[in-house]
């Protein structure tokens, strides 16, 4: 069910209320929205204080989306700070609405967190990057002709993924590379022509999540750090797409990208 319908800020308050009241913990510092080949760092972070079903917590839903598990985990780092994993991501093409996308990031902001880590998986368009490599998202192309904003919210995107927290995850793994990030409402795969279009407007990697969600975070005050994992060659760049051989890059992926990110939120 779409959640247009209500105010966006109060159901994300009533979420994260939600949050405090089954975890025990009254605020987190740190929140990680988990994409395809990402899910299984949400183990290695450190102590699982709950692990809670998307359905029980409210304005999120089970997701029918291979690759996402459906649950919000609070997890303890060694630090003694509290992420927040979301692993229940909602997609502009599932038809709930911009606002169901935004509603985990205001969640996120409204349980009290500062850092917001968004990673999925996505189709490479620029050549350097290989397939199974790690991305920093340096800046992205919003192409889904819709924003999580209403009114007059001019909110400066200039730094929107943030240029401190890029360096730090660079310090961490000098071998990142970072690059241009495009957001397509998807839910089929983009054309080879369309893929030509990216790469001349600057799009390096392409995908149906994130840039929406970043707009979000910005906008509750929210430094974002995004990471994308380059799962397939973009259309027309190599082999025909099909979504099982992406979930299997994912997969491959998993213990590299669960090793990178407990490294990176020990240092964030």
């Amino acid at each position: 069910m779409s959640v247009d319908h209500v105010d966006p800020q109060a159901l994300a308050d009533e979420a994260a209320a939600a949050i405090a009241r089954i975890s025990g913990v009254p605020s987190h510092d740190i929140a990680l929205t988990l994409g395809s080949g990402w899910a299984a760092a949400a183990d290695r972070l450190g102590e699982t204080v709950a692990l809670i079903p998307a359905t029980e917590v409210p304005g999120f839903t089970t997701t029918g989306i291979p690759g996402h598990t459906g649950t919000l985990r609070s997890v303890r780092l060694a630090s003694g700070k509290h992420a927040l994993v979301i692993g229940s991501r909602t997609h502009l093409y599932e038809g709930k609405g911009v606002d169901a996308v935004a509603h985990g990031v205001r969640t996120a902001a409204a349980a009290g967190v500062q850092t917001m880590v968004l990673t999925n998986g996505a189709g490479g368009i620029d050549p350097q990057f290989a397939v199974g490599e790690a991305v920093l998202i340096s800046d992205h192309i919003n192409l889904t002709a819709t924003s999580p904003l209403r009114g007059a919210d001019f909110v400066d995107l200039t730094d929107l993924y943030s240029s401190r927290l890029r360096a730090v995850a660079q310090r961490v793994r000098p071998e990142l590379g970072e690059g241009v990030y495009v957001q397509l409402p998807g839910p089929h795969f983009e054309t080879p022509a369309e893929i030509q279009y990216l790469s001349r407007i600057g799009g390096q990697a392409v995908g149906m999540s994130t840039a929406l969600e970043a707009i979000a975070a910005r906008a509750a005050g929210l430094e974002v750090l995004g990471i994308t994992l380059i799962t397939n060659q973009a259309a027309g760049l190599g082999a025909p797409l099909d979504h099982l051989e992406v979930l299997e890059e994912g997969k491959a992926a998993e213990g590299r990208l669960a090793e990178l990110l407990t490294e990176l939120v020990a240092e964030l």
